[in-house]
C-alpha cells in the first residue's frame, strides 16, 4: 500500500527544488497534495507534472507564506479541494545574497529573512493546526538547516538565525500538541545543490569552503531531503515527534574532515 494513502498534505515552496521534489514524491505515495509558491509558473508546472501521472491529486495556490491570509488561504483550499489536511511541510525558506555578518547585514534582509523562514513557517502551523484536529491529527514538518545546529562557515547571520529559530518552535509545538495526534519535527538539510544555495556559494572558493567540512565531499540532493520528508509524513515515523532530523552527508558529526571525497582522516593516535 502506498505510504501515505488517503492523507492530504500541504507542501510550501513547491515550485522548484526540495517543495517540487516532496510534492511529487508525496504524491506518488498516494498524498492528495497543494503545492503552494510565490512563483506561479514554477507551482503550476509541479502540479502539472504531477497530474500527468496522478489525475486530480494536485492543485496548486499562490502563497506568500509571510502573510497571514495566504497560510490561512492554502489551508482552506485544503479542506474545500480534498476534504481535510494531514500533512503540512513548511519548506518555504530563502537566502538573500545580501545576508552577511552580524556588523554587515541590512535590517530590512534580517526581517524578510525572518518573515520568510521563521514567521511563515509559525504561520503555517498556526493554521494547520485547527485543520489538524479536525482531521483527527497529523504531521508537521518544518525545514530548517544545519547551521541551526552549527555555525555558518560563510557569514549569513539572518538564515542561521531563523533556522535556529524553526527548531526551537519545532520542539515548543511537539510538546504542546502531542496529547492531540500532532506530531512536529524539522529536518536539517545539508548543504544541497539546488539553486537556493548554489546562488549563494556563487564562487568556486565559497563550495569549497563548504564541501572541506562534509565528510561525504559531496552536496547532498533536493531528492534525499524529500525521502526524510516523506518518512516523517508518513505513519511509519508515529512515534517520532520533537525531532531534528539532520540529513546533512556527517557534516554534523565531523570535528576533523577530509579535504575531498577520497582522502582519509588523519590518525588520532
Amino acid at each position: 500500500m502506498p505510504r501515505l494513502n488517503g492523507k492530504v498534505a500541504i507542501i510550501t515552496g513547491a515550485g522548484g527544488g526540495i517543495g517540487r521534489e516532496a510534492a511529487i514524491r508525496f504524491a506518488n505515495e498516494g498524498a492528495k497534495v497543494v503545492a503552494a509558491d510565490v512563483n506561479d509558473a514554477a507551482g503550476n508546472e509541479t502540479v502539472e507534472m504531477i497530474n500527468k501521472v496522478h489525475p486530480g491529486a494536485a492543485v496548486y495556490v499562490h502563497s506568500d507564506v509571510s502573510k497571514a491570509a495566504d497560510c490561512e488561504n492554502m489551508v482552506k483550499v485544503a479542506e474545500e479541494k480534498f476534504s481535510k489536511l494531514n500533512i503540512i511541510f513548511n519548506n518555504a525558506g530563502i537566502m538573500h545574497p545580501k545576508d552577511d555578518d552580524a556588523t554587515g547585514t541590512d535590517e530590512a534582509i534580517w526581517d524578510l529573512t525572518m518573515n520568510i523562514n521563521l514567521k511563515g513557517v509559525w504561520l503555517g502551523i498556526k493554521y494547520a493546526i485547527p485543520a489538524m484536529r479536525r482531521a483527527g491529527g497529523g504531521s508537521i514538518i518544518n525545514t530548517a538547516s544545519f547551521v541551526g545546529l552549527l555555525g555558518a562557515a560563510t557569514p549569513q547571520v539572518a538564515y542561521t538565525a531563523s533556522k535556529g529559530g524553526v527548531l526551537a518552535l519545532s520542539r515548543e509545538i511537539a510538546v504542546i500538541h502531542a496529547r492531540e495526534n500532532i506530531r512536529c519535527n524539522s529536518i536539517c538539510p545539508g548543504p544541497l545543490r539546488t539553486p537556493l544555495l548554489m546562488d549563494f556559494l556563487n564562487t568556486e572558493e565559497k563550495k569549497e569552503r563548504r564541501l572541506v567540512h562534509v565528510p561525504m565531499g559531496r552536496f547532498g540532493e533536493a531528492a534525499e531531503i524529500a525521502q526524510a520528508a516523506l518518512f516523517l509524513a508518513s505513519d511509519e515515523s508515529s512515534y517520532i515527534t520533537g525531532s531534528s532530523m539532520t540529513v546533512d552527508g556527517g557534516i554534523t558529526a565531523a570535528y576533523v574532515t577530509p579535504t575531498g571525497p577520497t582522502k582519509s582522516l588523519p590518525p588520532t593516535n
